[in-house]
């Protein structure tokens, strides 16, 4: 227990050091070796991506230019101007520093090139053969061709080839950069290895610790070395002290959470279901429900406890094409085949769309079927409701453009010699292209408040020229329907700040469907009032109205009120969805108060300035 163990130790970690410093010498080499070959093989691919990079850089310039000078040289050889042509593929091979620019005729027959020797054609014929363009040599640097076709003359082939490739010598700046940035790095591992090299004593005695404990050694006196032998030394030693010490204290941990987790799992995977917003519940091959979310129990209208502690699931699907998938799905636990069933919901909630997705859940044991549970029926109502505008919008679009074909027909044939006729066939073209403007218009308004893309434009609106403007356009249609149309507009109206056409396409959309859904002999009034920092519009009308269900959804797009009245009246079930939308643009808002056979009242409110109220 003297001086004899202390001597022995340090023997062995003299021998242990010498040993270990011969092989980090070797090592070093070898990483010099290998630094060198991958150097070398960093600059053959930076020269090769180089060149690739300016390969693929000039053929997408030869296909551009390609593209631009065919198209000039379809309407120069349609034009006939040979000798403009000529010019601008010669100054295109010359800027592009092309090898080959040349238009060749399907004969063979160059009619330009961008050499004037090449040339075999001096005069273009009036009119040549078509045919396939001459076929062009293939092979790595084969040139690009472009097939020209000349409207009343022929066809032709624009043939054009870049540069030839860079030589090598032209990449030797990369290369002079690698070779500076080895000779750098050379150096710097040099330094590096001078200083590792005086620690390599007690980083040797670490590294035969090292080796000893991955060769089962795991006593801790064993392991350590002598302090000693440096700071690397020292600091193994502390190292292995604090692992000992943080195993015992993971062992602990791992033995707590392991309690925990297994005690909250079962509650978290509940959580985490309950806050799906699909219906979920798992069904035993006996049609016995295991586990119903809050979800399902919603949309099934029944309490979570009665579908689990009922018998069957059967009781609450009450649907045989569902019943029988998922009879299926929990007695073949070994198939992935889902099944979707869609059942019209009926109840207190009010009716609806529900989307069962019934498919078999994997288990060793037994099985059990998975039923997932979703309400659509916002989206099969966003789809009848897209398909009706689809065939509403066609009407739209086909009635007025067949109307202005057949009475330009009329003018064509009878106008010239009737002024009368004329007259008449050039205002019903006028309305119909009116009324084509308009549905294209709300076609494109209700493309941009979906995109989220409608602005206003903010400036005066003169609202004394707005509301004239507006009893002038719908005169006629209110007498056509013998409907009394009466404006009722106070002694002064305010100038307001905002987009002066989209508050009369708001203005004409309220007063249209005043008009369009109020019979012959009604009454139709249009009130203006000018209130404390607000604009009021009423339009009131006497016509067939609404119910309190096509009230509350008469402002969505493609609604149109499910009254047998209205499907017989045409139109998009777009016009009070953009109105309301334009208005609220402007900070204002659209309400409305109806009475079903008795007519109804949209109201319009607009924000104006004190000053200028």
């Amino acid at each position: 227990m003297s001086s004899e163990p202390v001597t022995k130790t340090e023997s062995c970690g003299l021998r242990l050091a010498v040993r270990s410093e011969t092989r980090f010498a070797a090592v070093g080499l070898i990483v010099v070796g290998v630094f060198l070959v991958s150097m070398w093989g960093a600059a053959l691919w930076a020269v090769r991506a180089q060149r690739d990079s300016l390969g693929e850089a000039q053929a997408a310039q030869l296909r551009v230019t390609g593209a631009v000078l065919a198209q000039s040289a379809e309407v120069m050889l349609a034009a006939g101007e040979v000798s403009s042509l000529r010019r601008i593929l010669s100054e295109t091979a010359q800027e592009a520093g092309l090898s080959r620019c040349r238009i060749v005729l399907p004969g063979g027959q160059v009619i330009a090139d961008s050499s004037p020797a090449n040339i075999t054609m001096a005069e273009l014929p009036a009119k040549w053969p078509s045919g396939a363009p001459a076929s062009a040599p293939q092979g790595p640097r084969s040139p690009l061709v472009f097939h020209l076709v000349v409207p009343q003359r022929g066809s032709a082939t624009l043939e054009m080839a870049g540069p030839a490739e860079s030589s090598a010598a032209a990449y030797w700046l990369t290369q002079a950069g690698i070779g500076a940035i080895c000779v750098v790095a050379l150096l710097v591992l040099m330094v590096l290895y001078r200083r590792v090299r005086t620690g390599l004593r007690g980083i040797c005695a670490v590294r035969e610790a090292l080796l000893a404990r991955d060769g089962g050694q795991t006593s801790l006196a064993a392991l350590e070395v002598n302090p000693e032998w440096g700071p690397e030394a020292r600091a193994w030693n502390d190292m292995l002290n604090c692992e000992d010490a943080r195993q015992k204290h993971a062992a602990m941990e791992k033995t707590r959470e392991t309690l925990h987790a297994r005690a909250g799992a079962c509650d978290r995977l509940a959580v985490a279901c309950d806050a799906l917003s699909q219906g979920l519940i798992l069904v035993e091959k006996n049609l016995h429900a295991t586990y119903a979310n809050s979800a399902a129990a919603l949309l099934l209208q029944a309490k979570r406890e009665d579908i689990i502690q009922a018998a069957a699931i059967s009781s609450f699907l009450k649907d045989e094409r569902l019943v029988t998938a998922v009879r299926a799905a929990a007695s073949n636990g070994h198939t992935q085949r889902r099944t979707i069933v869609e059942v019209q919901r009926n109840g207190s909630a009010g009716a609806g769309v529900l989307r069962f997705i019934v498919r078999p859940v994997r288990r060793d044991d037994s099985g059990v079927a998975m039923i997932v549970i979703e309400d659509v029926t916002q989206q099969r109502a966003a789809e009848a409701a897209r398909h009706a505008f689809v065939a509403q919008a066609t009407h739209e679009l086909r009635t007025p453009l067949t109307n202005i074909r057949l009475y330009t027909e009329m003018a064509l044939d009878e106008g010239q010699k009737d002024a009368a006729v004329l007259k008449n066939c050039l205002n019903v073209i006028n309305q119909e292209t009116f009324r084509l403007d308009r549905t294209v218009g709300d076609v494109l308004s209700i493309a941009e408040i979906e995109a989220g893309t409608m602005s206003v434009r903010r400036d005066d609106v003169r609202l004394e020229e707005v509301f004239p403007e507006l009893q002038a356009d719908y005169a006629a249609q209110a007498a056509e329907k013998q409907i009394q149309l009466q404006f009722h507009l106070p002694p002064k109206l305010p100038v307001i700040k905002g987009d002066r056409e989209k508050v009369r396409l708001a203005l004409h959309n309220l007063l249209g469907n005043a008009l369009k859904y109020t019979p012959s002999g009604g009454q139709v009034n249009l009130t203006v009032k000018v209130e404390p920092g607000r604009l009021v519009v009423d339009v009131a009308d006497t016509g067939i109205g609404m119910n309190d269900e096509d009230r509350e959804h008469i402002f969505e797009k493609f609604y149109r009120a499910k009254d047998p009245r209205v499907g017989k009246i045409t139109g998009s079930g777009l016009g009070l969805a953009i109105a309301r939308e334009v208005v609220r643009l402007h900070g204002g808002d659209i309400t409305v108060e109806s009475e079903l056979n008795r007519g109804s009242t949209f109201t319009l409110v607009l924000p104006i300035a004190e000053e200028a109220a």
